[in-house]
């Protein structure tokens, strides 16, 4: 399948809180279900992905979301928060990448690659420093596409699922002011 030739990028609404648990949930499951238990997994996606849940997150004022659309289709999202970061991230203005999935129809079609480009804009846009995200230590996939995007591993942090206490790696890469290009 190739790429449609318009992918929209917009900031998300208050409106989309039941889309983004529904996207959130599918994607989280698509990507992570076949490496942890059913019940670890129900109990984080209850926990994590509902309409009111993403609702408290939409109306954060430290948080932005960012919805990809292919033609007429959801792709994608990613969630955004600004300010705070773990001790290992350098940084005076970091941005966290708290969530970046795309749908498993659009895994390898550029639509991760076009929300990365998309992120790393809203921080520099924000006058942010650094970028920052945490990666399960199991998901040798994303931790190379995050490589190639030009982050590093400065330390680590724990991700509770369930029951099981899992270690993520933190990723960070510097933002490049308007001196450094």
């Amino acid at each position: 399948m190739d790429m449609p030739e318009t992918i929209n990028i917009r900031y998300a609404t208050l409106q989309d809180n039941k889309l983004l648990a529904e996207i959130g949930a599918e994607t989280f499951s698509d990507s992570f279900a076949a490496d942890n238990t059913p019940e670890n997994m129900a109990a984080y996606l209850a926990a994590s992905f509902s309409p009111e849940k993403q609702g408290r997150e939409l109306a954060d004022p430290r948080a932005r979301f960012l919805i990809a659309e292919a033609g007429n289709e959801v792709a994608g999202f990613a969630h955004l928060k600004f300010g705070g970061a773990p001790a290992a991230v350098a940084g005076q203005n970091p941005m966290e990448i708290a969530r970046i999935y795309a749908r498993n129809p659009w895994i390898g079609r550029g639509i991760g690659a076009r929300l990365m480009a998309r992120c790393l804009r809203e921080a520099e846009s924000a006058g942010c420093d650094v970028v920052w995200l945490g990666v399960w230590e199991k998901n040798p996939r994303a931790i190379a596409f995050y490589a190639k995007w030009g982050f590093a591993e400065v330390g680590e942090h724990h991700f509770q699922l369930g029951d099981d206490l899992q270690r993520d790696l933190l990723l960070a890469k510097p933002v490049p002011n308007d001196a450094g290009g």
